[in-house]
């Protein structure tokens, strides 16, 4: 509820600058456009309020109601009955008739589709049978000159003003699907990619491997990288400092690797990254590089905590089948160096496990 009710009002101040800008030019059209007609006194309050109060009216109706996206709708349909009215006040001068018909429909599709246009069309059709009721139909006057000029702001004008105003909400509503689909893809603790979506990307880089040169010396490396003893860590000093020792990863990863390295949260106290276009012993260099500096951080919070990594890399081999395979070498990687001790990195190479550093713990 809370959320529509935001949509509502979102919606309201849209309509009421269009709603202001729309019946002031209105208020032009119509009124050079009756006035050879002599109107009474009563019908040109009837204008100046339609044109110049009405806007202001409408948008503190739907401001204050409890609904103010239905509030709103309902305000267009006035503004509806309204035209049909005025219609026939004009005795339908063919081109007053036609510009004002022409820009409400306009506006009713923009805001409702073709269902709400037609609802507007069949208000409208109320509004001008009250009018003939109270200005009966003589005959249809010819547009005049003045009628022409002050229908060519309404002409004009109005929908550039509703175009660039739609323009600005699509451009709203796009820069919120953008955030949205970000926010779909990151691990909110740590500001990585999810696990869903590392494993897109994943996909995409091996189908990238595939097409390079077999002869290549570098095509890439998968790393998996998990936590030592993080169950430890939660029970004994709290998941608050656990917490914290994951988004000191994450801050780790994305402040040593490079721009073009692929990075994300696999799920609880594990980490993957690839590393395109880089051979097997530079990716062990950079990622022993990191072990030992992630072993070296303090906590404030928890001044005692000591903790550790162990990695598993497994570089990119053209036999691969599928992605899968490429990750499950690097996960037996990482399996054997958490079983031989911790704190270390292991890489598969040639379906054989090779231990590059250890440091015992």
């Amino acid at each position: 509820m809370q959320k529509t009710g935001r949509k509502g009002l979102s919606l309201a101040r849209r309509l009421y600058t269009s709603r202001i800008l729309g019946l002031m030019l209105g208020l032009l059209l119509v009124s050079v456009a009756v006035y050879p007609l002599d109107p009474a006194p009563w019908v040109w309050a009837a204008m100046l309020f339609n044109g110049l109060i009405w806007p202001h009216v409408a948008y503190q109706w739907a401001r204050r109601a409890a609904q103010p996206h239905q509030a709103e709708r309902r305000n267009l349909l006035v503004d509806a009955f309204l035209g049909g009215f005025w219609v026939a006040a004009m005795q339908f001068n063919p081109l007053p008739t036609a510009v004002t018909l022409a820009m409400m429909a306009m506006n009713n599709v923009s805001i409702g589709g073709l269902r709400f246009m037609f609802a507007g069309a069949t208000v409208q059709m109320a509004g001008i049978a009250l009018g003939m009721a109270i200005f009966p139909l003589t005959s249809v006057p010819m547009t005049s000159s003045a009628q022409l000029y002050a229908s060519l702001p309404l002409l004009c004008i109005y929908p550039l003003a509703l175009g660039w105003i739609c323009f600005r909400q699509t451009d709203i509503l796009g820069r919120q699907k953008r955030e949205l689909l970000a926010l779909s893809r990151t691990d909110s603790l740590t500001g990585l990619l999810n696990h869903g979506a590392w494993k897109d990307r994943l996909d995409e880089e091996f189908q990238r491997c595939l097409r390079q040169p077999h002869d290549r010396a570098g095509h890439g490396v998968i790393v998996l990288m998990d936590i030592d003893h993080f169950k430890t860590i939660n029970d004994t000093y709290g998941h608050g400092a656990g917490d914290d020792v994951l988004r000191q990863l994450g801050k780790m990863l994305k402040q040593n690797l490079r721009a073009a390295d692929i990075v994300g949260r696999y799920g609880g106290d594990e980490f993957c990254v690839i590393l395109p276009d880089l051979t097997l012993h530079n990716a062990v260099q950079a990622m022993d590089g990191l072990r030992e500096r992630f072993a070296l951080l303090g906590y404030e919070q928890v001044p005692a905590l000591k903790v550790s990594l162990s990695i598993g890399l497994a570089a990119f081999n053209p036999a691969y089948g599928d992605a899968t395979l490429w990750l499950n070498d690097a996960d037996q990687a990482l399996y054997e160096a958490k079983t031989t001790g911790r704190n270390r990195v292991v890489c598969y190479r040639q379906r054989q496990l090779l231990e590059v550093s250890a440091v015992s713990l």
